[in-house]
């Protein structure tokens, strides 16, 4: 019998829904949302009403019918660190959702819409794969500084994805295998997925690993704590430096590895320049974790929006391929790892948790 189930993926000035049918997909969209709109609410959990409101409108315009779905699976906001998994959505998540307890980002709004339209319908919802599953090894979180950890916070939804597509393609249980995946887009996340647990992976909210599109990764301490104490920069904005304006932005003014490309290619040599440091960290830090992994990898994955640029991933592969073969997966694909999360649960190949 088909199970019909909406997808739901809050970002900050938009919302993605996608319909499937099984593995089928009936109706994807973006719904955009101004930032005049969205400046008028105080907090995130406050956007609730307004982004329900939107997505239903939109589904009742394409004569989608909500009645049908056999349940709802929402993208994971900024929640207690967790193993991975697909999490029923309950009163305790609410609460720290609402509250922020954890953080305040737009992801937040998923769990809340999700079990918002659930209810009025009778049917469950899910998270699946927040972007804090935490399954490090204690060896990996340990730094130089006493009470300073590192910690785990990465494209989890998307890395785990591709990860079980990849098992699924060869035919062996992801819990068998020791990948590197790759997440390039305007943050990047490198993680090891080791026996089914992800045992290391670079924090790409607070910018540790390589520069990317928008964020400065991992730089040299010394500079930092001088540029911190300079009074040129608001904590704040030190932090919008790291996070918001660093990396391309901040080197040559544009997030748009299109337009970075575009230069390059005109003759602009900071622009190569820069182009060629992205992969040379990026494999850097792919080589760092083979080392963690003593060696022993079955395969590198690449995947995000970033690696549907095949010059890019075949600079990228050119300097890893000796560790393990590279497969490349371009896109996000959150849409469909939820999708396909919610597929496995009402197919009884995952059991649902309890957060």
């Amino acid at each position: 019998m088909h199970k019909t189930i909406l997808v739901i993926n809050p970002g900050s000035t938009s919302t993605k829904i996608g319909v499937y049918r099984d593995e089928e997909e009936v109706f994807v969209a973006n719904v955009s949302h101004s930032t005049a709109d969205i400046a008028a609410f105080d907090t995130v959990a406050d956007q609730l009403e307004f982004r329900e409101r939107a997505i239903l409108e939109l589904l009742d315009a394409h004569v989608i019918d909500v009645r049908a779905f056999d349940c709802v699976v929402a993208r994971g906001g900024l929640v207690r660190p967790l193993p991975h998994g697909t999490y029923r959505i309950n009163e305790r998540m609410k609460e720290d959702l609402r509250t922020a307890c954890y953080g305040g980002h737009a992801s937040n709004l998923g769990a809340l819409i999700a079990d918002d339209i659930a209810l009025k319908f009778g049917i469950p919802a899910y998270i699946s794969d927040p972007v804090v599953v935490d399954e490090m090894d204690d060896v990996a979180r340990v730094t130089g500084i006493k009470g300073i950890k590192r910690k785990s916070i990465f494209h989890a939804l998307n890395q785990r994805a591709v990860a079980l597509r990849y098992a699924k393609s060869k035919g062996i249980r992801y819990e068998d295998l020791t990948l590197i995946v790759a997440h390039m887009g305007g943050g990047v996340t490198v993680g090891l997925h080791k026996r089914g647990r992800v045992v290391d992976v670079n924090n790409g909210l607070d910018g540790e690993g390589p520069f990317t599109p928008e964020r400065a990764g991992t730089i040299p301490a010394g500079d930092l704590v001088t540029l911190c104490f300079s009074g040129s920069l608001s904590e704040h904005e030190v932090r919008k430096t790291l996070t918001g304006h660093g990396g391309f932005t901040s080197l040559l003014g544009t997030n748009d590895m299109r337009e970075v490309e575009r230069r390059a290619r005109d003759g602009d040599a900071e622009a190569d320049l820069v182009l060629r440091a992205f992969p040379y960290r990026l494999a850097k830090e792919i080589g760092a974790l083979a080392a963690a992994a003593d060696g022993k990898i079955d395969a590198i994955i690449l995947t995000g929006g970033i690696a549907r640029g095949q010059a890019l991933t075949d600079a990228i592969a050119a300097k890893v391929d000796w560790i393990a073969p590279v497969t490349v997966y371009p896109g996000e694909g959150e849409l469909e790892a939820l999708r396909d999360a919610g597929s496995r649960v009402l197919k009884g190949d995952e059991l649902p948790v309890e957060y």
